[in-house]
Parts: C-alpha cells; sequence; structure tokens
C-alpha cells in the first residue's frame, strides 16, 4: 500500500496557490494540501477547484485558516470558519481537515470545541484532524546578538514555555477522534514524535512530513534533515497498518530559483515515498 501524499500550498510560500498545484503535477505529487491563507485563490472553493482540474491534482486536504495571520479570513468566528471548512472540504471532494486547537483567547470557541468536531464529523464523511502545536519560548523574542552574548544565560536560560492553546498544544490532552501529527511542531515542542503517534493511536489519519532540530522556532525542515526520527515513526505506523493521508510542508523560502525550490520539494517527496510505502 502507498500512503497519498500531497504538497502543501504552504510548502512553496511566498508563490501562490498555483504554483503549489503547478509544483506538485511537475513532481509528481499524489495532489495538493490548500492552506486557507491570504492568497484570494486559496479561500475561493471555485478557483481551487478550476486548478485542480487544470493540472489534473486531487485536493488531498485542506487545512482551515487558523493561524494568527489568519484570523480574519472567512470572518472572524472561528466557529462559522471550521464549519465552513467542513463545507469547502466537501465541495473539492477531500475528506480531510486540518485544524489547530484553539488559541486561549478563544474561549467561547475553546469550550465547544470538541463537540463542534463531533458534530460535524457525524453530520458529513469529512475527518476534522486536530494538530499538535507546540508553546511559545522566551528566546523567540531576544536577538541573535542577546543570544549570542549569553544574556539568556544570565537570566536562567530561555524560560518556561508557555502555551497559547486552549487547553493545552498536545491535542492528546484532549481526545478528539482524529488528529493530524506534524513533525516540525513535535521538534520545536521537543516531544517523543515516537510517543505522540502512539497517544494519536488510530486516531492519527494526517501526517505533515517535515523536520526540525530542536529549535525555538518553527523550522519544516526536509524530513531526514532534522533530529526528529521521522522515517522510525513512518515505517512504525505502516507496520501498524496505517491508511491515511500526508502532505509535505517544508520552508522553501530560502530557495533562490525555482529548480531549486523543485529540488528540494522532490526530495521531500522520494522521503515519504520511500518511507510510507
Amino acid at each position: 500500500m502507498r500512503i497519498p501524499i500531497g504538497l502543501s500550498t504552504a510548502s512553496v510560500y511566498p508563490q501562490t496557490t498555483e504554483s503549489a498545484f503547478r509544483f506538485a503535477a511537475d513532481l509528481g505529487y499524489d495532489g495538493v494540501e490548500i492552506m486557507v491563507w491570504a492568497d484570494a485563490v486559496s479561500q475561493n472553493v471555485g478557483a481551487v477547484a478550476a486548478l485542480s482540474r487544470k493540472y489534473g491534482m486531487p485536493v488531498v486536504s485542506l487545512h482551515a485558516p487558523c493561524l494568527l495571520i489568519t484570523q480574519r479570513i472567512w470572518g472572524a468566528d472561528p466557529v462559522a470558519k471550521l464549519a465552513r471548512s467542513v463545507q469547502a472540504a466537501q465541495d473539492l471532494d477531500t475528506t480531510t481537515v486540518v485544524i489547530h486547537p484553539p488559541f486561549r483567547w478563544q474561549r467561547k470557541y475553546a469550550d465547544g470545541f470538541a463537540d463542534q468536531i463531533a458534530e460535524l464529523e457525524d453530520k458529513s464523511d469529512v475527518v476534522v484532524a486536530v494538530e499538535n502545536m507546540f508553546p511559545m519560548r522566551a528566546d523567540r523574542f531576544f536577538g541573535a546578538k542577546e543570544r549570542s552574548a549569553g544574556r539568556l544565560a544570565k537570566r536562567g536560560g530561555p524560560g518556561p514555555a508557555v502555551s497559547a492553546f486552549q487547553p493545552s498544544y498536545d491535542p492528546t490532552d484532549v481526545g478528539h477522534r482524529h488528529f493530524t501529527l506534524d513533525f516540525s511542531h513535535v521538534a520545536t515542542a521537543g516531544s517523543d514524535a515516537m510517543a505522540m503517534a502512539e497517544r494519536m493511536g488510530d486516531g492519527l489519519t494526517h501526517l505533515h512530513l517535515a523536520d526540525g532540530r530542536g529549535a525555538s522556532v518553527d523550522e519544516h525542515l526536509i524530513p531526514g534533515d532534522g533530529t526528529v526520527p521521522v522515517a522510525e515513526v513512518c515505517a512504525a505506523l505502516m507496520k501498524r497498518g496505517f491508511d491515511g493521508r500526508a502532505a509535505v510542508e517544508i520552508n522553501t523560502q530560502n530557495a533562490r530559483t525555482k529548480p531549486e525550490r523543485a529540488a528540494m520539494l522532490s526530495r521531500a517527496l522520494d522521503f515519504g515515498r520511500k518511507h510510507l510505502s
């Protein structure tokens, strides 16, 4: 069995949604994961469907607009945005919606989050897979000069990690039906990827293929380039009969040319093909 691997539109940022479809088709991906964000095309179901037909690339998953930078996309009400994301997934003939846990300040949304997901799943064939996140660390707010000068050490280290999510950045603390495992977020959180996959259990239905080195920022390296045992976790998942989906979600902003970006995306796909077959 081969797990379908999509290309997240976030992987081509700052290029467009159409660029992701073009790269996916040229490199042999199984489809595209749509990150709904500032690109107007990503917010327009009809426009996305047209790109899917043009490039012969299905939408394998849809990432709801739940980032800090997408707080106003599809309105300000997170309850309505989640419902709209599930409807968009149905319209695009995909069965996976990726969602982050609520932010702490979204108290009403957080209180009803698990119940809303369960209701949306009961009324559709869409899986709402809650993604593991990571805490904010104090050293993110200091520059390289301060870190190299040892000023954080004088303060007693980087200080405690603080979660911006309610009740936690680890969705297994709640016990949702379905989960997305993001390997870069595992690294940033300093979590154990294998243990998290085990906690997610049969509810793990989606993977974000990436990597990290435990930095205080979310790196989204090519899988295999960091310190997370991505290959080992994938092997364990395949052994236990994982039959979900995956999306490559890496940072290619440092690519200076189209061939350089394509090479990064191709290498990530090769990793997925090798370890998810």
